[in-house]
């Protein structure tokens, strides 16, 4: 009788797990290769293009944060040199310095003699080309924010009319395990596009915003080099 009940105990203990759900697991990388070659091809597009976001962002931070980083003594040894006539002086010392704003005094005083108005319009146009320098690749940023979501959402679409097909051809019994290919490409896609987009457009606006910050600063120091050219001796 007890060998009796201790067997039916582990017949049921066997059947038990039997019975219940078992939980799936899985991974990205699985995620991503049960896409099918339509959504594993979009995938690495748009990786691609996450890393060259990632590039331009880090290369463009560091030389915009090398572009802002002045002496705050500088201007004053600028006007101390010119109001002493040392102008060539004044030239090495922006040479040493190296930055845009130094650029763009250093621009201003081989100007020095000429009427303040042509000196103003040739800071001007030295100023243009230092703020295209600081922006070369920025807009590949902007472009990618706007490209990526409209290439995952075209994985979207190509999954869905995968989906469609494998449905079409079902024979009219619908089998989740021959729509899940497309499925997989429609809903990996979207998501990968969104994410490598939003990395893009938040990383695009800093950039912009760090430039601004040093645009401002040219603008503020040629002012002040300006206005001491103006005061009366």
């Amino acid at each position: 009788m007890i060998n009796t009940l201790i067997q039916s105990s582990q017949e049921g203990a066997e059947m038990l797990p039997e019975g219940e759900p078992v939980e799936k697991t899985l991974s990205i990388i699985e995620l991503i290769s049960s896409g099918g070659a339509a959504g594993q091809i979009i995938i690495a597009i748009l990786f691609l293009l996450l890393v060259v976001a990632c590039y331009i962002y880090f290369e463009r931070l560091f030389a915009i944060k090398a572009a802002s980083k002045i002496d705050s003594n500088f201007m004053n040894q600028i006007k101390d040199h010119v109001s002493n006539g040392k102008i060539e002086a004044a030239q090495i010392l922006c040479a040493q310095v190296n930055s845009p704003v130094s650029r763009l005094i250093n621009k201003g005083i081989t100007r020095i003699g000429k009427p303040l108005e042509d000196i103003n319009t040739a800071i001007e146009n030295a100023g243009r080309l230092e703020i295209y320098g600081l922006e070369k690749n920025v807009s590949i940023l902007a472009t990618i924010s706007g490209a990526a979501p409209m290439i995952g959402f075209l994985g979207t679409v190509v999954g869905m009319i995968l989906a469609i097909f494998e449905l079409a051809n079902a024979g009219g019994t619908i089998q989740m395990d021959v729509l899940a290919s497309g499925l997989y490409t429609a809903m990996t896609t979207t998501v990968a596009g969104l994410i490598v987009g939003i990395v893009a457009y938040i990383t695009y606006n800093h950039l912009v915003v760090k430039t601004n910050k040093v645009v401002y600063q040219m603008e503020a120091n040629s002012l002040e080099f300006l206005d001491h050219l103006n005061e009366p001796i």
